[in-house]
């Protein structure tokens, strides 16, 4: 199954806009500002989450529009069979909540995760390695939904029962301990769900990633360092045991929210963080890669990649659009000029994109 057609209204700078014909490679070709990366976005609401910038629902609807916005989406599945329609919106009247519908019925947005498993690579993914441990437990959640939309609802709910336990820890009066155990319940039984999810992410990946011949692209070795106990039962016990000591501190010192993503270069033994940018890039690159062969089995797998072959030699271009063939998903691809995809013109849809509007080319 994959994505036929998308249509975007008062979406950035796109009042009215719709990709028909779309191919395995798709490519957006224009000016920086034109609204090529937009169209990225617009896509990446298909997934549960708050899209590849994160920003405010409020801020995404265009200047000037009628307050909401609209995407939606055409699955057409390869044997033959009746489409699928996917779409998500906001309103003038709730700028702030998102709505999904899927075949016109209304639905969740972790719904949309049955659908489409769907990843992304930004030029401003490129410091991952060097950024805060949060930024990589985020990237590891992104990636760990496409794998299992559910994980997205346990992500939800530890967080929801952190900030709770989190409130009565720093309270000045002693918190009911009856009330502590229920909550601990809580953050226990979902945060041993979250762990467990990025456990299983960071194997599946691992594993890809190692039995994959060496090529352009530095190889990663990942690794998880787990923030608490994976299993539920010795989550609530080490969370009950601490709780003194983390009434001292004013917060939750033990669970999945400490997590961190650990990644060496396999050929240097070298810590991701300590390598060079190139070298950062590249195996950000071979992860996303790595994910995307996962993602693909199964359900439809669509990867977005925003000025990918910008700082790629001929070599790691070649080597990229082979992976890309390989891997199953539909790619999603811009850039500001067409050249650097020559090798796959003739696979390729192509559209031109110029201040929020599209020629097909």
């Amino acid at each position: 199954m994959t994505i036929a057609r998308i249509t975007l209204s008062d979406f950035r700078n796109h009042r009215s806009s719709a990709l028909d014909g779309a191919a395995r490679f798709n490519l957006l070709v224009g000016e920086n500002g034109a609204g090529k990366t937009n169209i990225l976005e617009a896509l990446s609401f298909l997934a549960p989450g708050r899209g590849l910038r994160r920003a405010p629902l409020a801020d995404v609807a265009r200047d000037g529009g009628v307050g909401g916005f609209a995407v939606s989406a055409v699955l057409d599945p390869a044997d033959g069979g009746e489409p699928v329609q996917l779409g998500t919106a906001t309103t003038a009247e709730r700028p702030g909540r998102r709505r999904v519908r899927i075949n016109s019925a209304e639905a969740s947005a972790i719904g949309l995760g049955e659908w489409l498993a769907l990843s992304w690579l930004t030029p401003a993914m490129d410091g991952l390695f060097t950024a805060s441990a949060g930024d990589r437990r985020r990237f590891m959640d992104r990636l760990a939904t496409a794998l299992d939309p559910a994980h997205a609802r346990s992500a939800s709910r530890y967080e929801a029962a952190l900030r709770e336990r989190n409130r009565l820890l720093s309270d000045e009066r002693e918190p009911d301990a009856s009330w502590l155990d229920g909550i601990e319940a809580q953050l226990s039984e979902h945060g041993a769900m979250l762990a467990q999810g990025r456990a299983r992410l960071v194997s599946a990946v691992g594993e890809t990633l190692h039995i994959q011949p060496s090529g352009p692209f530095a190889k990663p070795v990942l690794a998880l360092q787990a923030g608490g106990p994976l299993e539920q039962g010795a989550l609530a016990n080490a969370l009950q045991e601490s709780r003194q000591r983390e009434r001292r501190a004013g917060r939750t010192l033990i669970g999945p929210h400490r997590d961190e993503l650990l990644v060496h270069m396999a050929a240097k033994g070298q810590a991701a963080a300590q390598c060079s940018t190139g070298e950062q890039k590249a195996m950000l690159i071979a992860i996303i890669l790595a994910h995307a062969e996962l993602a693909a089995q199964g359900r439809a797998g669509v990867l977005l990649l925003d000025e990918v072959a910008a700082h790629l030699d001929p070599l790691r271009r070649e080597a990229l659009f082979d992976r890309l063939r390989a891997s199953g998903s539909q790619s999603w691809m811009t850039a500001t000029e067409a050249g650097p995809f020559a090798a796959i013109r003739s696979e390729a849809a192509v559209w031109r994109v110029s201040e929020g509007t599209l020629e097909r080319l």
